[in-house]
Parts: C-alpha cells; structure tokens; sequence
C-alpha cells in the first residue's frame, strides 16, 4: 500500500513565485554590486583586494619584512575574511603584484607572477612568495587610528575595516575593472603626481570646473609607454561625462633599416601581435614584411623587430595599415561607475570623483585627529596623577603600605580619579627614581603643546585643509613617478587598400589545358616553354599587373576571379585552380583574363553569339563564381579578346571556313548573358555538330587577320578584308581553297 503523507506548512511564509525571484535576484544583484565587482570611491578597492591587503598586514608582511609563500596569504583571507574561491582569491592577487597590469602595485611578488605576453602564466601559489609594496602603506598607515569602521567577518567570530583608510586617491590612480549585474566599471589608471595635483587645485577652489581639473591631469597614465592619441577634447569630455573611450598606440623607432617596436598598448600581448601580423603575411596579404621576430629580453621588455621587404616601402604607412589591422592600437572602455559614500554605485565625472574621495579624506583625518586627542587628552590625564603620586610620595606609598584597600583612599586623599589611581598602584619600582619627575613634566609639555595643535586643527578648516593638502602633496613627492603614457594626439589609422599593399609589378597569368594556374613576373614569358606535368600543356595565358584580379572562365559560362599577386609561382608547375574555386561538376576551365576592372573583353560561344563585358563585372566574391555567359545548344566558351578601342572589328569564322567582320559597335555592352547573333548558323547545323564558330578576335584599325587551318596559314589585309565585311549575323564568306577546316584565326 502506498502511505500518503500530509505536508505541514503551519508557520511557513508562503510568497508567490514571483515576488520571491523578483527579490532573491534583487538581493543577489546587489550582493555582486556591492559586495565584488565595483570599488569603493574611499580606498579604490573591490572586497576581495581590500582583505587580501589587510589581512596581509596582519600577517606582518609589510614592504620591509620577508617573503612568505602566497598560499599562507591566501588561505588566511579565504579562512578568515573571504569565503570564496582559493583560485579567484589569488588571481586577485597576482593582479595587484603585476606592474604591467597595476600602475601601483600593491604587493611585491617574488617568482613567477606572469608575463605581459601571457598574463595568466603564473605560477601556482604555493610556489610563489609575496609582501606589501612600499606603495600599501598609503592604504593601511592610519589603519589603528580610529579613522575607520570596523565590521564582523562572515562568521562574526573576527573584525574586519569595512574600508581602509587611503591617503590618496587609490580609485583613480590603479584604476579598477568589473562586471556585475546590469552595470560594469572600467577606471583608467592614472598618475599620482596628476591627480594629487588636482586633489589640491580641488581642495583650494572648491568651484574649479572639470575643464581646470584637467590641466593638471592630462589624461590617464596606463603602466606601458605606449602612446595615448585620443585628442584632448575626447578626453576632457570623457572626463565631464565619466565615460567614453581611449585610444593607445605601440611606439616604434627605426634601426638599421628595421621598424623595432618598443612599447604596447596596455595588456596587448608581443607574441599575440607578431601572430596576427604573421597570419595576414601567410595569406600574402601583407608582401610589404619579410620577417618578424621578437627580441624582448630582461633589458628590453619589448622589442618587437619587423624587416621591411624593400628600403623603398613607406614606413609610415605600413605602420598605419598594422596598426588598424592588429593590437598595435586599441581602444579602451572607460566607465567611471564607483560606489560612493552614500553606498550607491553611479557614475561620477572627475570632479565628483575628486570631490566626494576629498569628503572621504577630510572625514579620515579628522577621525585621526579626534583619536589623537582623545589619546593625549588621556595621557596628560593620567600624567597629572603621576605628578601628584611623585610630589607626595612618601604619603603614596605609605597608604599603599598600609591600607587594606589602597585605590579608594588614594582618591579621597589626592582628589584622584579612578584611572589616576589605577597608574599609580600600576607604577613600577624602577620610576621612583628622581628623575621620573623630570620626565612626566617634559612628556606633560609636549603633550599639551600637541594637544593644543589638534584642537587649533579640529577647529579650523582651513587648518585641517592645509594638513590634508601638505600630506598629499608629500605622499606624491614621496611615491609619485614620472608619467609613463606619452598624451601624442593623432588621428585614427586606417587600413591600406590591398593595391597599395601588395604593390603593382608585371605579372602573366597561365592557365594549363587541365586546370593548373600560376603566375610569372613580366610579359616577356613564353607559356609554351614552361615545364608542364606529364600529358598537360598550355591552354591560355593573360598579361596584367600583380595588384589586379584574374578572371577565369570555365566550360558552363562561369567566371571565378583570385588576386593575381596570391597565385603561385611559375617556378613550380603551379596549383589546381580547384583547390580555390569550386565549379559545377564535370566543368573544365577554357580561358583566363587579367587587367584593370575598367578593360573590355568580347565574350562568345561557338554558337555565334557574344557581347562586351566589363571586365570588374566579371569578378566574383565567392568560391563558387558567377553565371557570366550563356551557352545555347552544346557550344563552348570561346577565348576572350581584349578591346583596345571602339574602332576596331569584329573578325568571326567557323569550322566550315566562313569568315566575317562586321564593326564591333554592333555588338552590346553586357554584365552576363547571351548576347547578340554574331554570324550566321544554322540552329539545325549547330545541334548537329557539322558546323561551330572556332575563333572570335578583334581587328584593330588597318590591322589583318591570319588563318589557321592545319599546318597551313593564311594572312588577310587590306583591301583584301572588304570581300569578308557585312552585316553582324550575316552568313559570311567563304575562305580560300585549302582553308575550309578552320582551327584558329589570329589577329595582326
């Protein structure tokens, strides 16, 4: 039997479906935003860096104590602090260890902390060793000076500063990324000298526009030399609004005839550069580079070295065209979204930015201060008890002698407060000596003398703004460098056309009766006395200039068209032009054209028919061509004759040893089709097969026409022409005796 239990939901919440997702995602959201992926505008810091570095300063490890191994770190932050992922944790870690990720590296690694080539190829953290860098004191130096709050860990078995107190503005000067739910950060990384400056210029003039404040910071200041060519007015706006974008360039210098590159963009990778220009130079689209290799060492961080093909190539228009084809120029998202000091993230401007972070300042030091005072207010408190035990001492120590319960009766008796009484039942035998007295008043004089400077600081703000602006402006002296990314405003690259690239040389296409291509440099080439494979030979061949396309035709009509400059070399027997094109099966190639895609080619069929086309109409974008000319009947594909001018004629003849000329302006210009009856033949006679066109050429201007028939050949010209003239798709003339099998005609 089947035993039916009954569900008790007494004293369960019951929410419907949706207002329970609706508020779990809400509350997940806000965990990521707040609490992992956006810093806070006080320290700059996200969580998971704010308790790798406190937690790191309770392990002792500041910038003049030993190495310790990062998993003790680590484990430290996820045990006590950050209960996440070890693997996550560290990445962190190693972030704020890399100069060439972090402006101001925050620890000082020891090992292999990753390459900029490949900035994941750290080692493990039980193999590496870290400390704080000298640059973490900023963050952590008025730590236990009750400028900060302090909050439970996860546990609440240990506390943990809910911000560390930053003398400067660490937000803008690393920089931060993020991704959280439905908004993300991208903070630049800037320089501490600039934005101390404009901290400063912002804590005299409150009222100092975002245009001023960017007088002292130029723009962002990336840990790589690379060039920053976004204009200034791009970048004050990005300032103004708090997003927008920047543009890095890799800086190059000539050597030796060589281009050597010596700075990248910020995290561009050297190897993943060189691949990308390698991969266009094997696609032959960059014949401009002869060879690249990398000679970055110790000394040279980056040396990228790219020989140039030719000392007549323009260097700075190669460099254009790779730096907008590969990473040699990047841009940069910039989103200066931050929480602020109300715990709302937003995106701020500089101003705000500098603004709200100089709240946060003011509100630490003057916590700092007041903790002060209450500590020398506390001193002096208890000094003034210790003066009274020392000036009646005698009395002091024979009440201690002597009474049961010495505290009580040494307040009634000296007027003492309990914590007076407390020092002095506390008191060491060794500060009896004469001299105490001598000391507690110099330690009274100095302390008053502090006491009042405080309270002269906590009461003016202009004091405590004077103090604020002096601490910056040491802090920058101190750990403040020059600016790394040289601001060089130039216009966007751009890409040069293939033409340019490849340049333009003479070059003759040849086509093999079974479909082998390949290209000679010049026009002076015989195609008859290159080597061919075993039962080949040559079908046709096409001069032109290496920049331009070749088109071939096959068999069905269709015209396919490759670069001429990325043929293979004649040196060799060439390739299957099937391995780049794909024709209909069965289909054979018949002939190849090359020129500048204004040229004119006659097209025709054995049929009789043909037009003109132009020849860049003929280009195809895809592999499997374009329906160009069409076939009636079982006719082929003639070979194309190139125009020279609008005068010349027309010169057709068939098998049957009929020739005509006609004027070749009686034939139309078209992109692909049929075209117009040439001469005339009979369909009958066509589908029979007794009788086709063998030949179409074009006769200049005074030109003649040569007749192949056999081993016999016959040149007509002159006057001697005229008896062939007529009318387009006329029946033609008959050819001399010995002339009636034509197998080719000629044009002289």
């Amino acid at each position: 039997m089947t035993q039916q239990i009954e569900l008790d939901y007494e004293g369960a919440e019951q929410l419907p479906l949706k207002e329970y997702t609706e508020k779990a995602y809400l509350d997940y959201s806000m965990y990521v935003i707040l609490d992992r992926a956006l810093p806070h505008i006080g320290d700059g810091l996200k969580p998971v860096q704010r308790r790798i570095v406190y937690a790191m300063s309770e392990l002792g490890l500041s910038a003049g104590s030993k190495h310790k191994k990062s998993a003790r770190t680590v484990g430290d932050v996820l045990g006590k602090f950050h209960p996440h992922g070890d693997s996550a944790c560290y990445e962190a870690m190693v972030l704020m260890a890399q100069d060439f990720s972090c402006r101001y590296p925050l620890i000082d690694g020891q090992g292999n902390w990753g390459s900029p080539d490949d900035p994941k190829s750290f080692a493990a953290m039980r193999y590496t060793e870290s400390r704080l860098s000298p640059f973490a004191r900023l963050l952590l130096q008025e730590l236990g000076q009750g400028t900060v709050e302090w909050v439970p860990n996860f546990d609440g078995t240990l506390r943990e500063p809910a911000l560390l107190p930053a003398r400067v503005p660490n937000v803008l000067l690393n920089g931060t990324t993020g991704i959280a739910v439905g908004m993300a950060t991208d903070i630049p990384p800037h320089n501490l000298r600039e934005v101390a400056s404009a901290a400063v210029r912002l804590l005299e003039s409150p009222k100092a526009t975002v245009e001023e404040l960017c007088e002292h910071i130029q723009g962002p200041d990336y840990p790589t030399e690379a060039e920053i060519i976004t204009p200034r007015s791009e970048i004050v706006e990005m300032y103004r609004s708090g997003s927008g974008s920047m543009r890095m360039r890799a800086r190059y210098v000539r050597e030796n005839g060589d281009i050597i590159i010596t700075a990248l963009p910020y995290q561009v990778s050297g190897s993943r550069v060189l691949e990308q220009i390698a991969a266009q130079m094997q696609a032959k689209k960059l014949p401009l580079v002869e060879d690249l290799r990398d000679e970055s060492d110790h000394e040279n961080p980056t040396r990228l070295v790219i020989t140039q093909r030719s000392s007549r190539v323009d260097v700075e228009q190669l460099m254009a065209h790779l730096f907008a084809t590969t990473d040699l120029e990047r841009s940069y998202r910039v989103n200066m979204n931050v929480i602020g000091l109300d715990g709302r993230p937003r995106v701020r401007n500089l101003r705000e930015m500098l603004e709200e972070w100089l709240q946060f300042r003011t509100g630490t030091v003057r916590r700092r201060l007041q903790h002060r005072l209450e500590k020398v207010l506390d001193r002096l408190h208890i000094l003034e008890g210790l003066l009274v035990a020392y000036l009646n001492i005698d009395e002091v120590i024979a009440i201690i002698r002597n009474e049961e319960q010495p505290k009580p009766e040494l307040m009634r008796r000296f007027g003492l407060t309990d914590r007076q009484a407390e020092a002095i039942l506390e008191l060491k035998l060794r500060h009896l000596a004469r001299l105490e007295e001598m000391k507690i008043r110099t330690e009274q004089e100095e302390l008053e003398a502090e006491r009042d400077r405080l309270e002269k600081i906590l009461g003016s703000a202009r004091r405590l703004k004077t103090l604020i602006r002096k601490e910056l402006l040491e802090d920058a002296e101190k750990y403040g460098d020059p600016r790394r990314s040289p601001l060089v405003e130039r216009s966007a690259a751009r890409a040069l056309d293939e033409a340019a690239l490849i340049g333009s040389e003479p070059v003759t296409v040849i086509l093999s009766e079974k479909g082998w291509v390949r290209a000679a440099k010049g026009h002076e080439v015989d195609a008859a006395g290159l080597s061919y494979k075993a039962g080949d030979g040559p079908l046709a061949s096409a001069t032109g200039r290496s920049s331009e396309q070749a088109v071939f035709l096959d068999s069905t009509g269709r015209a396919y068209s490759l670069p001429a400059h990325q043929l293979p070399s004649a040196r060799g027997h060439g390739e299957p032009i099937t391995g780049r094109v794909t024709p209909p099966a069965g289909a054979g190639f018949r002939a190849v054209m090359l020129g500048s895609p204004e040229e004119r080619y006659l097209l025709a069929s054995s049929a009789g028919y043909g037009f003109i086309a132009r020849l860049g109409d003929l280009y195809a974008k895809n592999r499997s061509g374009k329906s160009v000319l069409s076939l009636p009947g079982n006719s082929t594909v003639l070979q194309p004759a190139r125009l020279v001018d609008d005068e010349g004629e027309v010169a057709v003849a068939t098998s049957d040893g009929r020739l005509l000329l006609f004027p070749l302006a009686d034939l139309p210009q078209m992109a692909r089709g049929k075209g117009n009856k040439m001469i005339g033949i009979s369909p009958a006679v066509l589908a029979a097969g007794e009788e086709s066109v063998k030949g179409v050429i074009i006769v200049p201007r005074g030109g003649s026409v040569t007749i192949h028939a056999g081993r016999r050949h016959t040149t007509i010209k002159g006057a001697d022409l005229d008896h062939y003239r007529g009318e387009r798709g006329r029946r033609g003339r008959k050819l001399p005796r010995g002339f009636q099998r034509v197998e080719r005609i000629v044009a002289g």
